[in-house]
C-alpha cells in the first residue's frame, strides 16, 4: 500500500477559513498534486524573533519593526502561569502599540524526558500553525538568539516536517556571552584561539575534554552547575586563569563577577540564565 502526504498546513487553511481547498478526487495522490499548487495562494510564514539578552535597547531594528507590526506573537514560558521572559523584554515595543496583538505564551516544562517532550513540542507546533495558515503576521520569540540553545529549534524540526509550505524565517538576535563580554570589557578570542560554546547542565565528563584544546570556555544554561563544572576546570587549566560569571545578563538585575580560577565563588550564579566565562592563562 502506497502511503502519500497531504501537507497539514493545506488542511489547517481549510479548516480556519471554511475554504475547501482539496476536492473530492479519485485517488490520495491526486490530493498531493492539489495540495502542492494550492500552496502559493495561502500566506503562511512564521518570523522566529531573537529578542536579546534583556535590554529592550538591544533588540535590532528589523525584529523592532516586526514587533510593531505583528498580529500573533508567540512567547515561551516554562510553566503556566510564569512570564515569559522573552515576551517582557519585548513588553516597552508592544505596549507603545495602539493595536494590541494576541499574545500567546506556549509552555516547555524544564524536563529531559524527550518523549514527553516531544508531545508538547508537537502540541505547540500545531498551534503556530493554525495561526500561521490564517495569513496573520506571526512571531515566536526568542531571549537572545534563535540559533543558541533555542526552544525554536525543536518547533522548527516539527514545522518543518508536518508543515512544510510554512515560510519560516529567523531573525537573529544578541547572544547573551556577547552582550556579556561588552558589558565586563573582555575579549573573548583573539588570532588563532579557540572557543567552546557548552552547556552547563548536562554531560560534565566532556567538559575535561573541552578544557585540553580550548583557549576559552563559554559555559551557558543552570548556573547552579557552575560549581561542579569549575572542579573539573581545576585539573584542567591553570588556577590563574581568568573566570568571569554573569547572571540576569543585560537586564536590570545584571550581576558580573571577574576574577581568577582559583579564588573564584559560583554562589554568585544561582538562576538557569546564567552564564560563566574562562580564558586559559598563558
Amino acid at each position: 500500500m502506497n502511503h502519500c502526504y497531504v501537507d497539514k498546513s493545506v488542511l489547517l487553511y481549510e479548516q480556519i477559513t471554511n475554504k475547501r481547498t482539496i476536492p473530492s478526487m479519485s485517488s490520495y495522490a491526486d490530493q498531493v498534486k492539489y495540495s502542492q499548487h494550492k500552496k502559493m495562494d495561502m500566506n503562511s510564514k512564521l518570523y522566529c524573533v531573537g529578542c536579546g539578552p534583556g535590554d529592550p535597547e538591544l533588540i535590532t531594528v528589523k525584529a523592532k519593526r516586526l514587533l510593531e507590526s505583528a498580529d500573533v506573537i508567540f512567547a515561551p514560558t516554562s510553566k503556566e502561569g510564569k512570564e515569559s521572559i522573552a515576551l517582557s523584554i519585548v513588553k516597552p515595543i508592544l505596549e507603545a502599540r495602539e493595536e494590541r496583538p494576541d499574545i500567546r505564551e506556549l509552555v516547555f516544562p524544564m524536563l529531559k524526558d524527550r518523549g514527553v517532550l516531544k508531545d508538547i513540542w508537537r502540541r505547540n507546533a500545531d498551534e503556530i500553525a493554525r495561526a500561521c495558515v490564517s495569513g496573520r503576521l506571526t512571531l515566536y520569540l526568542c531571549v537572545g538568539d534563535p540559533s543558541l540553545y533555542s526552544t525554536f529549534s525543536y518547533l522548527h524540526k516539527e514545522l518543518k516536517e508536518r508543515y512544510p509550505s510554512i515560510d519560516v524565517e529567523i531573525v537573529p538576535g544578541v547572544a547573551s556571552f556577547t552582550s556579556f563580554a561588552s558589558n565586563a570589557r573582555m575579549n573573548l578570542v583573539e588570532g588563532e584561539q579557540i572557543m567552546a560554546i557548552v552547556p552547563a547542565c548536562y554531560d560534565l565528563a566532556r567538559v575535561k575534554d573541552v578544557a585540553k584544546v580550548c583557549d576559552t570556555i563559554v559555559f551557558l544554561k543552570d548556573g547552579r552547575y557552575f560549581n561542579d563544572v569549575v572542579s573539573i576546570l581545576r585539573d584542567s587549566m591553570p588556577d590563574n586563569s581568568q573566570i568571569a560569571i554573569a547572571q540576569d545578563v543585560a537586564g536590570d538585575e545584571e550581576r558580573i563577577s571577574i576574577t581568577t580560577l582559583r579564588e573564584v565563588d559560583t554562589s554568585i550564579a544561582d538562576k538557569y540564565f546564567s552564564l560563566m566565562v574562562v580564558k586559559r592563562a598563558r
